[in-house]
């Protein structure tokens, strides 16, 4: 039994490895949020989205997606004792970012997430596309699935990860998970409904998340 638990605890230690490795190369191939922004608006005024499956539906939620995050750069504000936490911030940590155009969640949340990261001089985000990826999102899987945004923190002085978020801020995936126990799926009533409740919300339950992950409750 005591050799079946070092070769468990072995291969969880070479995996976290593999997993952190994978991170350090991944912020390196990493685009700035302007650029990735400036990206996604040239594919909705032309017409495309990200990833080879260039179809209408994808085209249509990029161009959407595109509206959306400009709304929300405009709406979302973060308060003066947030601005001061995040400004008196004394570890350095990187945000990598996994996302594509197309993907509803991920126009709620980048927006608000670059804004923290803006706020803080120790803090750089950098994002990647799900689907030139593969290694790097079937490293941080939900649920066994490649869902997307995922918000992966790294602590740069200390080289490890801290944490990572996603693919929905803690309310919404609860919300998520109650209408697949009633219902199965989640049908599109039931994405107009979380929509909704994102614009209600206004980023504070995506908010209050990152800032636990980092300490700052």
């Amino acid at each position: 039994m005591a050799h079946s638990n070092f070769g468990k605890i072995f291969l969880m230690e070479v995996l976290e490895k593999n997993q952190l490795e994978i991170v350090q190369e991944s912020i390196l191939k990493g685009m700035d949020c302007p650029v990735y922004r400036d990206l996604v608006n040239d594919l909705a005024e032309n017409g495309k989205t990200t990833g080879e499956e260039q179809s209408e539906i994808k085209v249509n939620y990029t161009q959407l997606n595109n509206r959306r995050m400009n709304r929300w750069d405009k709406t979302f504000k973060l308060s003066e004792s947030v601005q001061e936490k995040l400004a008196n911030l004394d570890t350095e940590y990187v945000f990598l970012t996994i996302t594509e155009s197309w993907c509803g969640d991920a126009a709620a949340s980048l927006p608000v997430v670059n804004k923290i990261a803006e706020a803080s001089a120790n803090i750089s985000l950098k994002v990647v596309l799900r689907d030139e990826n593969p290694e790097l999102i079937n490293a941080f899987l939900t649920n066994g699935t490649q869902s997307i945004p995922k918000v992966i923190i790294l602590d740069k002085a200390n080289n490890e990860i801290v944490g990572d978020w996603g693919p929905r801020p803690s309310f919404a995936t609860q919300m998520v998970e109650d209408q697949k126990r009633v219902h199965g799926k989640l049908t599109d009533e039931f994405k107009q409904e979380l929509q909704v409740w994102y614009n209600k919300d206004k980023g504070e339950n995506i908010l209050n998340d990152m800032l636990g992950l980092l300490g700052l409750e």
